[in-house]
């Protein structure tokens, strides 16, 4: 029950104070990706594919349109890698980069499909649902939670980001995204209990 541990286990809450340093990324990979390196790219794709997956899914509460749109992204990054300039913010740049493609690609041209609970019955590599309790957390977090607080709750389980990287990342303060992210916990926890779900 990965996302049940994440979530609701009794160790102490990130308060924000610490980095991670799993969200370093060599920014130098960018100039390289520029120039046609493909071994660049596929460093990059490997250190950033599972959080902008999280932050994909967040935005489109749909498995097909998130791959779909992490994919544009890495399109949309060997083209336009010669554009990005150091500000020790490369993940807030690629996330810049696939809220942009999907606002064009999927509101604009309404190619959003709503969250379906058939999802779960299809073979999706979900790697981060290890059970049925874990199931009914994502289907919460997709279903119950403002985007921003699925943002928020998905970037800091599923991809393991600390508050204080999520706040610089998303452009939030700390404390919103703390506020933010206990207020999903409460409509989270509300959703188990309605489904009969121990999560303690």
């Amino acid at each position: 029950m990965l996302l049940i541990h994440v979530l609701f286990s009794q160790i102490p809450v990130d308060d924000g104070t610490e980095s991670n340093a799993a969200t370093f990324i060599d920014e130098g990979l960018f100039q390289r990706i520029a120039t046609g390196d493909s071994e660049a790219l596929e460093k990059l794709y490997h250190a950033t594919e599972r959080t902008l997956y999280a932050y994909a899914l967040a935005l489109t509460r749909n498995h097909d349109h998130a791959v779909d749109l992490i994919q544009e992204c890495y399109l949309k990054v060997m083209g336009a890698a010669h554009l990005y300039r150091p500000m020790g913010k490369p993940l807030a740049w690629l996330f810049t980069i696939t809220r942009n493609l999907y606002l064009m690609d999927y509101r604009k041209q309404k190619r959003m499909t709503p969250y379906d609970p058939q999802d779960f019955e299809k073979a999706y590599p979900f790697s981060f649902v290890e059970s049925s309790e874990d199931r009914i957390v994502l289907e919460g977090a997709l279903t119950q939670l403002t985007e921003q607080e699925r943002e928020i709750v998905l970037l800091y389980a599923v991809s393991g980001l600390k508050h204080k990287d999520i706040a610089e990342h998303l452009n939030l303060s700390l404390n919103t995204v703390l506020s933010k992210y206990h207020r999903a916990l409460k409509k989270l926890k509300r959703h188990l209990e309605e489904r009969g779900v121990k999560y303690e």
